[in-house]
């Protein structure tokens, strides 16, 4: 075990019990802003919505398997990367979608079934490549990870909290409406807390050891969706949606199978916990430059 694994972030079991709630509000929120016609504007266009999804669940995965054999981090790390890119779209992709001028409609479709979709893929693109990844073997063989047992996890973390949500919203129209706005500014700003007073001891070895790996990490995801689109000709709009989703993670739901089933080890939970941070920078930086160009104007430019 390296120094960077004996480092341990400021949780303990009432914060970890805490953090699962926070994550639960969060999915409840996103359940309670589904409207039906979401769905269906995205389904007008299903190879985009395909597209996305393999780009999250298949292409970005696999890219940060090769970016781990390239950078060769510490183990611990580099399953860090792994299971962070295993994880379904964050829920503040969204709003940086919108934000870029980008299609929101594809971004809430793609985010939201790649939720759904991470009850059975987050388990097994973290088993798969963990056990492609030859450094981390020791880590695992130290651990106990039961495929099954991770999946009615996420299940719990995920499944649940999206099927109340909808069934809030579809039941009581109006309470949905007032308390949609609060539930996912509140479940944010508990969740960037956590991470900040988690990281607050620990940032001399954010620097040495994760700060340019997540970097790294993130930018390889942008670019992999946007790249993933244009190689499959999607509109300009479709591309930034793509790009933002495969770029923001759920690294709320990574922090908690970290302590749940990898013991909080340190290199893991610190990958983790500043992607929780760095995703947004990154995304809000990107979705700013992106607003400045309509997609109509670059899609013009590109055909002249």
């Amino acid at each position: 075990m390296t120094e960077i694994d004996l480092v341990r972030l400021n949780f303990n079991p009432q914060t970890l019990f805490l953090l699962n709630c926070v994550l639960g509000l969060v999915m409840f929120g996103v359940a309670l802003e589904l409207k039906p016609s979401d769905f269906k504007a995205a389904l007008k266009t299903p190879r985009a919505l395909a597209i996305g999804l393999i780009g999250h669940h298949v292409v970005f995965p696999a890219a940060t398997f090769l970016l781990v054999l390239l950078l060769q981090p510490q183990p611990s790390i580099g399953l860090g990367m792994i299971l962070v890119s295993a994880c379904p779209a964050g829920n503040i992709s969204n709003f940086l979608t919108h934000f870029a001028r980008g299609n929101t409609a594809l971004s809430v479709s793609i985010s939201t079934l790649s939720t759904l979709l991470a009850i059975v893929m987050t388990p097994l693109n973290i088993a798969f490549w963990g056990a492609l990844y030859e450094p981390a073997q020791p880590i695992l063989r130290q651990v106990s990870v039961d495929p099954f047992e991770m999946l009615l996890h996420v299940f719990l973390l995920l499944g649940l909290p999206l099927a109340a949500g909808l069934f809030v919203a579809r039941r009581w129209p109006r309470f949905t409406a007032r308390a949609q706005r609060p539930a996912k500014l509140g479940s944010l700003v508990f969740f960037l807390l956590f991470v900040v007073l988690a990281l607050a001891a620990n940032w001399s070895y954010f620097l040495a050891y994760v700060g340019v790996v997540v970097f790294l990490h993130n930018a390889s995801a942008l670019i992999t969706g946007y790249a993933l689109a244009f190689a499959s000709n999607l509109r300009e709009a479709d591309r930034r949606a793509v790009s933002i989703e495969c770029g923001i993670q759920n690294s709320g739901l990574g922090l908690i199978l970290i302590f749940n089933f990898f013991d909080g080890l340190g290199g893991m939970a610190i990958v983790a916990a500043w992607w929780g941070i760095w995703h947004i920078v990154a995304g809000l930086s990107l979705a700013t430059i992106w607003s400045r160009f309509p997609p109509e104007r670059v899609a013009a430019g590109k055909s002249a």
